[in-house]
């Protein structure tokens, strides 16, 4: 990458598919490939890219001239690669040593990913990481991660509601009981006020039924079990939007999970992930959810997800649960619209400063932003 005496350097970019499960079809949409290529990117996109949206490959020509599609290894090979899931390892294995992988890494939560980073000679930008002074993440869609979740788990708990039913007028108020007060828990207070769905919010209280109380539940409270027993006991759908300080330690053991009752939801929007290899291990802020994806992430009680979790995990007890690695994935294209608007200005600076070496850590707002978020700057 070589830059001339006015022009910032062309940049190869290669875009990946995401080869996760069938149901993830996200990827960036031709206006945003479009853009990178104004700014001096020369994009190659892995063949069939955007067909999971009914996108074709005219619909990135005729945004990106330039844009030229490849196969699989041949993207991974690029000098830098944008993906929104991290890669998996036989992917890695395309990139040089000095290559820039840009992705969703979770650094904290992955510490053998950062390992493996490091150890193949790689540089990255955690787009999870990326955040301005103050800490407030600058690619995230948290919204969507509410929305989409509490509307989801709210179609469960119409199934699993005992009588007079979920829609009768007759019922209680349906009782949420929240975990975690940070920026995806203060949209699920908004969400689920309205079910998640702001349609069958209007039809039920056409009805005259009664709708939603959200009672958010203080981190320094849910280490008194009495207390916490005692608020499952009234819990229609416990929601998990944690940030622990200790992924070690599960803010509801599964035992806990007993007093629920037998019609209770279990929605899993923190997604941490389950790793016995670590000592100890890391569990989930609930207990005994299966961890879930694009393809399936609802799980009854009698799901045979329960008996495929790892040996350090308790699962005895069970409700009805969801669980997704991606809430966002289940619209694909807003996803990729709202990311695609989040990272154009971070790419556009990186583009014109000509990678991530010449990043300042002390320069302009967007360059501090990914100096915190390189891989070799990284502390965790």
């Amino acid at each position: 990458m070589t830059a001339g005496s006015s022009d910032p350097p062309t940049i190869t970019l290669g875009l990946p598919r995401m080869h996760k499960e069938p149901s993830e079809r996200r990827d960036f949409l031709p206006e945003f490939v479009g853009r990178l290529a104004r700014r001096g990117a020369s994009p190659v996109l892995e063949e069939g890219y955007g067909s999971g949206m009914g996108l074709s490959t005219d619909d990135y020509r005729q945004q990106a001239e330039g844009v030229r599609f490849a196969s699989r290894r041949e993207v991974y090979q690029q000098p830098w690669v944008l993906v929104l899931r991290a890669p998996d390892a036989d992917e890695l294995d395309w990139m040089a040593p000095g290559s820039l992988l840009i992705s969703m890494l979770h650094y904290p939560t992955r510490p053998q990913r950062v390992a493996d980073l490091r150890q193949r000679g790689l540089e990255a930008i955690s787009l999870d990481s990326l955040k301005d002074d103050s800490g407030r993440r600058l690619v995230e869609n948290l919204q969507a991660v509410a929305w989409n979740g509490v509307r989801e788990a709210f179609k469960v708990l119409a199934r699993t509601y005992p009588a007079p039913g979920f829609a009768s007028p007759q019922r209680g108020p349906i009782r949420v009981t929240l975990l975690g007060a940070g920026a995806v828990g203060s949209h699920v207070v908004r969400t689920a006020a309205a079910y998640g769905d702001v349609d069958r919010r209007k039809r039920l209280a056409a009805d005259g039924v009664r709708g939603v109380v959200t009672r958010v539940v203080d981190f320094d409270v849910t280490g008194d079990e009495a207390e916490m027993r005692r608020i499952l006991t009234e819990t229609d759908l416990l929601v998990d939007a944690t940030q622990r300080p200790d992924p070690s330690q599960p803010v509801i053991p599964n035992d806990w999970i007993r007093s629920l009752p037998d019609h209770a939801v279990i929605l899993d929007l923190s997604v941490d992930p389950y790793d016995c290899d670590r000592d100890p291990p890391y569990v989930k802020g609930i207990e005994g959810v299966p961890h879930g994806n694009l393809d399936q992430f609802i799980f009854p009680p009698d799901d045979p997800a329960y008996d495929r979790l790892p040996g350090c995990v308790e699962a005895g007890e069970r409700r009805h649960a969801l669980s997704c690695y991606s809430w966002p994935g289940l619209e694909p294209a807003a996803c990729m619209r709202h990311y695609g608007q989040q990272l154009r200005p971070i790419l556009r600076m990186l583009i014109e400063r000509g990678g991530p070496q010449q990043v300042r850590e002390r320069g302009r707002f967007f360059e501090r932003a990914v100096s915190r978020a390189l891989l070799s700057r990284w502390e965790g």
